[in-house]
């Protein structure tokens, strides 16, 4: 039987595969109580907004999340753990919950997907979403005291291992470390999901999304997307892309520069446009397929979706414009070096 990441392969390698879109966005159309969010748990924290927590006490919200995205073409989708680490769960007092919440969410995502292959015998995946914390290890967050950190590499780590376990556990098929606005917080969450797949004994490949911070084109810790990529490239990730920030058209000259370098994958999921004054999403469908249709015809990608405002209509759009379309061919070989300010040079293999 063939592994997932060489199903995906073989799929990557014929079309443009189709990843997920938001759910805060779908979550928040449901109008959750504070009820809602903590069912039966005695907590003492409130709990509204905490999404997800919603992974154990309204499961039946975030399958028919995940339903919605496959039923509108995905290939791809990712668990409900975006913030299911103890670092990020101490916010809401849930951080005895953090296993709990993992396995639950892959189970959830492995039963949504299985559902769908049944319907129509099309393999689908899951991605276990790991982001990036509320915790920053490269920069302080005390503008008197540079020198101060709020989390220490060990202790990042040993919070992204826990997290990776739980969702290996659950059934996750692929490990995606996104919104990365900070290369170290990155690393630590590499390192982690690697000692992960080797204690399961079974391949559960890494995949990572950058995050730009600012019209720079850098993170938050000042790196490129290039540099990035050559920081975290030992990983052998099986994607590397961008998601967040910014709508489809500012993404796309970052995406034209990374997929000149990376030789492996790109999966990229850029935000509908940029919020109104409240906050708000309004890039339509419409707009937001022909944007990533454009990045498809330069050849910039593998595998695209959505992230913030994204809904399934918009996966649904993306997944229509861009059928029978040809995906970027990957680099099979480069030899990279940024010494003495020289540009990467592609090798023929």
């Amino acid at each position: 039987m063939m592994s997932a990441e060489a199903q995906l392969r073989a799929l990557a390698a014929e079309k443009i595969l189709i990843f997920d879109g938001g759910y805060g966005t779908s979550i928040q159309k449901h109008g959750l109580t504070e009820a809602d969010y903590r069912g039966d748990l005695d907590l003492a924290k409130d709990q509204k907004g905490n999404n997800d927590l919603l992974c154990l006490t309204r499961p039946d919200i975030v399958e028919g999340i995940h339903t919605a995205y496959l039923d509108n073409g995905a290939d791809m989708i990712e668990t409900n753990t975006f913030s299911s680490t103890k670092i990020a769960m101490a916010d809401y007092g849930c951080e005895h919950l953090v296993w709990d919440i993992n396995v639950a969410a892959a189970k959830i995502a492995r039963a949504a997907c299985e559902k769908a292959t049944a319907r129509d015998g099309k393999p689908r995946f899951v991605c276990g979403s790991i982001g990036p914390t509320n915790k920053t290890l490269s920069i302080s967050p005390d503008v008197n005291d540079p020198a101060f950190r709020e989390v220490d590499y060990d202790t990042l780590k040993a919070d992204y291992r826990e997290q990776c376990d739980a969702l290996i556990a659950g059934g996750v098929d692929f490990l995606l470390i996104e919104t990365c606005f900070d290369t170290l917080n990155a690393k630590a969450a590499g390192m982690a999901a690697r000692e992960a797949e080797v204690a399961s004994g079974r391949p559960v490949p890494v995949m990572l999304s950058f995050t730009i911070t600012d019209m720079s084109g850098r993170n938050l810790s000042g790196h490129t997307i290039n540099a990035f990529w050559y920081s975290l490239r030992h990983l052998k990730p099986l994607t590397i892309g961008v998601n967040c920030a910014f709508g489809a058209d500012l993404l796309r000259p970052y995406l034209s520069e990374l997929s000149k370098n990376a030789d492996t994958l790109i999966l990229a999921y850029p935000n509908a446009g940029l919020p109104n004054e409240l906050g708000q999403y309004d890039e339509l469908p419409e707009t937001t397929a022909k944007l990533i249709r454009d990045w498809v015809d330069e050849g910039l990608v593998n595998m695209v979706g959505g992230c913030c405002g994204t809904t399934p209509a918009h996966i649904g759009a993306v997944a229509k414009a861009l059928a029978g379309h040809k995906p970027r061919v990957v680099p099979e070989l480069q030899v990279v070096t940024r010494l003495a300010g020289l540009e990467p040079m592609h090798i023929a293999a």
